[in-house]
Order: C-alpha cells, then sequence, then structure tokens
C-alpha cells in the first residue's frame, strides 16, 4: 500500500529477481512519461522503491501522483 510519508506518496515493490523488477520499472516509465510526471526511485536486485510528489506544486502529493500511484498499482496486478 502506498503511504503518505514527507509529503510524497511512498511504496516499495518487490519481485521475484532483477528481472521482473527491471521490466516493471520499464513498464512505469512509459506510464510516467505519458503523464509528463515522473517518479524518484530506486532500485536493488528485486526491490524497487517508489516516492511520487508534484515538484511543479512545491513538491507535495497531488491528484497527479495519487493517478500516477493508481496506474503504477494496475502495473503490478498486470
Amino acid at each position: 500500500m502506498w503511504q503518505e510519508q514527507d509529503n510524497k506518496l511512498y511504496r516499495k515493490f518487490e519481485f521475484k529477481n532483477f528481472s521482473e523488477a527491471f521490466a516493471f520499472m520499464t513498464r512505469v516509465a512509459l506510464e510516467a512519461e505519458k503523464m509528463d510526471h515522473h517518479p524518484l526511485w530506486t532500485n536493488v536486485w528485486n526491490q524497487v522503491e517508489v516516492w511520487l510528489s508534484t515538484h511543479s506544486a512545491g513538491n507535495v502529493v497531488t491528484d497527479k501522483d495519487r493517478q500516477l500511484a493508481k496506474k503504477i498499482d494496475a502495473l503490478v496486478k498486470a
């Protein structure tokens, strides 16, 4: 589940291996680019951590972040 902390939405994802984690990041990147809304994220082996906030709104959580979070959730379930 997404958590709101430090004016950002945060979620940690875990996958079977690095290839699955990287494939997930690629799918997220394509959705983020369509929205012109790019996450702060890290990847170490099978884990991907994502932080979402809207820089143009002063680095706070906006509807744009919630929309991208929903799209990201849909990619995990796909």
